[in-house]
């Protein structure tokens, strides 16, 4: 598969939980893909959490549940490891989607909801630091474009 071209900050979809132009970060430092959440309950075997994003209040602080997920142990950037809860789901950019591990994390201090690490990148994407929003650009000309026929 040729690697598609995607810059250091995006728009994406994630389909499964319903979730559109959600704002990402590439972060080639980062080895996992993380999902700003809060709450985070575990009991009856599901996992209970609400995901936060200001700029969309149509799920901001709305409430997912998650039957299928594990427990991951991840070393943050300030070297610290922390338990996380990993779920499984779907990611849309550049008109394509893929399977994306997601572990739940307080990103309440981070500027963007989501990041993507190196596990998701690989083999998928070249990333160009020049570049900004590629994915979500090729959406909004692709609506455009449609529109107009």
């Amino acid at each position: 598969m040729e690697k598609i071209v995607i810059g250091r900050f995006d728009k994406a979809d994630f389909p499964a939980l319903n979730l559109n132009d959600i704002a990402v970060k590439i972060d080639t430092g980062a080895y996992t893909s993380s999902i700003h959440c809060e709450n985070i309950i575990e009991k009856d075997n599901e996992i209970h959490c609400r995901f936060l994003d200001e700029e969309h209040p149509l799920y901001d602080g709305q409430e997912f549940v998650f039957e299928d997920y594990d427990i991951v142990f991840v070393r943050s950037s300030n070297g610290i490891i922390q338990k996380r809860y990993q779920v499984q789901s779907n990611i849309r950019l550049f008109g394509k989607t893929f399977k994306i591990s997601l572990s739940l994390s307080d990103r309440q201090e981070m500027r963007y909801p989501v990041l993507l690490g190196r596990k998701f990148l690989t083999k998928k994407f070249i990333v160009d630091t020049e570049l900004i929003d590629v994915s979500y650009n090729q959406k909004i000309n692709e609506d455009k474009n449609s529109i107009k026929k």
